[in-house]
């Protein structure tokens, strides 16, 4: 486990299910949305996949990034989130531990070597799914999600306009987007905060939340929330953001 300063609720999950025989962590794949190609491309550039890490995770502990993200959103036992982007898997656990045996966790990457060692750490954990996107498509099973979650990811998102259109027919009613990321240009792995809501907004989907991680200047990285529309837009019908 690479993490060995896990907070008390995650590490009493993985001491629990790891307690019976191993298991193979279960896996899901929805259908596929909308071809990406009849998407827009964003008029701004687009980061490179670089790591499956944004920092280090007893960096991030110390500042409590985790434990307020997951206030911010609400998220409870019982819940399905999907972590779009899961990396490492410092969001997984954790997300695991917050929705409990009742909830259920769908974490999802692009990158395959990223899924092989995710799956290996969440292996002790019963109610996380693993799964492999696509650049425009999360593939998240119809009606299964009730937060979704992108952690330093979005200015990574070949085709951010599919994948949040595609994004849709996973949400429940009521469902939550988080987006977290950096208030800066999208080459510096970032992305500025009103690009993000004009892209969001593009789309259908309205911000209904917003919160500096840190509560003292200066400030850079961020959380924006955001309530999915009805249903899809038509990809014609989408304009891409100016940065």
């Amino acid at each position: 486990m690479p993490n060995r300063r896990l907070p008390g609720p995650v590490l009493a999950l993985l001491l629990l299910s790891s307690c019976g025989e191993a298991q193979e962590t279960a896996s899901y794949l929805g259908p596929p949305g909308i071809a990406a190609a009849r998407f827009p491309a964003p008029v701004r550039p687009v980061a490179p996949v670089v790591s499956d890490r944004w920092q280090g995770e007893d960096a991030r502990e110390r500042v409590g990034e985790a434990e307020r993200v997951l206030a911010w959103l609400d998220i409870r036992p019982g819940q399905a989130v999907a972590d779009i982007g899961a990396g490492s898997g410092y969001y997984t656990v954790r997300l695991a531990a917050r929705v409990g045996p009742e909830g259920r966790v769908l974490a999802q990457d692009v990158v395959p070597g990223y899924l092989a060692r995710l799956r290996e750490r969440v292996a002790p954990l019963p109610n996380v799914s693993v799964g492999l996107g696509e650049p425009g498509d999360p593939r998240l099973p119809p009606g299964s999600t009730d937060v979704a979650l992108l952690v330093h990811m979005y200015h990574e998102i070949e085709q951010p306009f599919a994948l949040l259109a595609n994004l849709v027919p996973a949400l429940r009613p009521g469902a939550r987007v988080g987006i977290l990321d950096v208030d800066d240009a999208t080459p510096r792995h970032g992305t500025p905060r009103a690009l993000l809501a004009c892209e969001l907004a593009a789309v259908g989907y309205r911000q209904v939340g917003f919160h500096w991680l840190l509560e003292a200047p200066p400030r850079s990285e961020y959380l924006a929330i955001f309530e999915p529309p009805a249903s899809p837009p038509a990809p014609e019908s989408i304009r891409p953001c100016t940065p």
